[in-house]
């Protein structure tokens, strides 16, 4: 799935006017909304990229972050300005972001408020391709075109073992994938990859999906 917000723009966050208005009562129920919104698009089950151009500020970065893979034009900005009105990331950017980058980069962009370009945000790991702005849409296609075919089961399980791993201790997370790993074995995808391997080495399986 490639998430895109266009050739300008990826998303430059929230309107402030309309948020300006919101009392804290208003807020206390939007904030959980906000968050279960940004949780869904990172939960989705198969691999996720964001092509990113222009700006990808405040909830437009924490798009970007609830993605698998971030491929980023060469004219990008990027950040999470939310301190310089007096707030905080709401949609997962404290959380997402340091297990991205970690919690001392992460400090640094949340408490200043600044903007990044593509090349610091490479760098530091927020993004992990930098192409010519005309040609970011093309390169995320790319990546997810590898994955049409795929065996989706399998890829679903390795996308949950990683993100349920890192919400939790070692040993937890080494539990869920041995849980993962096991149900494949119920998949039919999993006997086409083994037969297909046995008979015509690796890389030539044909998936259903299922």
């Amino acid at each position: 799935m490639v998430v895109y917000g266009g050739e300008k723009v990826f998303a430059a966050g929230a309107d402030i006017k309309e948020m300006a208005g919101m009392a804290y009562s208003d807020m206390a129920v939007a904030a959980r909304r906000l968050s279960a919104c940004f949780g869904a698009l990172s939960e989705v089950p198969k691999p996720t990229v964001a092509a990113i151009t222009g700006y990808a500020l405040g909830g437009g970065m924490e798009v970007a972050l609830g993605c698998d893979r971030r491929v980023c034009g060469d004219n990008a900005r990027l950040g999470q300005p939310e301190i310089l009105l007096g707030i905080i990331p709401g949609g997962g950017g404290t959380q997402r972001m340091a297990r991205l980058i970690g919690p001392s980069r992460t400090k640094d962009l949340i408490y200043t408020g600044r903007m990044v370009g593509a090349q610091e945000a490479l760098a530091i790991g927020l993004v992990d391709e930098v192409v010519p702005a005309d040609d970011v849409h093309a390169t995320a296609r790319r990546w997810a075109e590898r994955f049409v075919n795929g065996p989706a089961v399998a890829l679903a399980a390795a996308k949950k073992a990683i993100d349920g791993g890192l919400d939790t201790d070692l040993r937890t997370g080494l539990d869920i994938e041995s849980e993962l790993f096991a149900g494949l074995f119920a998949t039919d995808d999993r006997t086409i990859g083994m037969a297909s391997f046995v008979a015509n080495g690796p890389g030539k399986a044909e998936f259903t999906g299922r």
